[in-house]
């Protein structure tokens, strides 16, 4: 794995389930209750996932882009999706909003707003998210790390943003694994 500075923070399989699992007892250390968890697809994913297990809550899922370019490093347009999955019920209540990183503010401004105009059973709203840059013009409410140079996180999933289905079965042929 590359070595961490200001401008990348190189993050392990191990080190991203350490972190997400810190995020999850910062939110309960503060005592704050919620009824659901809605997590932001798709860096938001993995960690919802853990926070709607762990406190056996709700997993809602909103869909979001804006770093869809040159695999996943240009940010472009915020797409918000038209509706939130979930397997039952409707979003109401307290509810945990999951991501994986807040780096301009715009991502999580954006669903906080679109849950206040179109999400009136909601009565409150929290965020937590892994990592909170410099940069943001929000600060959330939970965080792990905040991270004063705005660095560039390379998240271990990535390698599966320029992987494609020939290129993993021809390895997989030759026994190779990432």
């Amino acid at each position: 794995m590359n070595k961490s500075d200001d401008k990348h923070l190189w993050v392990s399989w191990d080190e991203y389930h350490r972190i997400i699992e810190k995020l999850v007892l910062n939110v309960h250390a503060s005592g704050w209750q919620f009824d659901q968890v809605l997590c932001l697809a798709r860096g938001g994913l993995r960690p919802g996932d853990v926070f709607s297990r762990i406190f056996d809550v709700p997993l809602a899922i909103l869909s979001t882009s804006s770093y869809r370019e040159d695999a996943g490093t240009v940010r472009s347009e915020l797409d918000i999706g038209k509706h939130i999955t979930m397997s039952r019920g409707a979003l109401a209540g307290r509810v945990l909003v999951v991501d994986d990183l807040v780096d301009s503010g715009v991502t999580l401004d954006k669903v906080l707003h679109h849950l206040k105009e179109n999400y009136a059973p909601v009565t409150e709203v929290k965020s937590a998210v892994i990592w909170w840059k410099a940069c943001s013009s929000l600060k959330p409410d939970y965080y792990v790390d905040y991270l004063p140079t705005n660095p560039w996180i390379h998240q271990p999933f990535e390698e599966y943003d320029s992987l494609r289905p020939h290129q993993l079965e021809a390895w997989s042929r030759k026994g190779v694994s990432r």
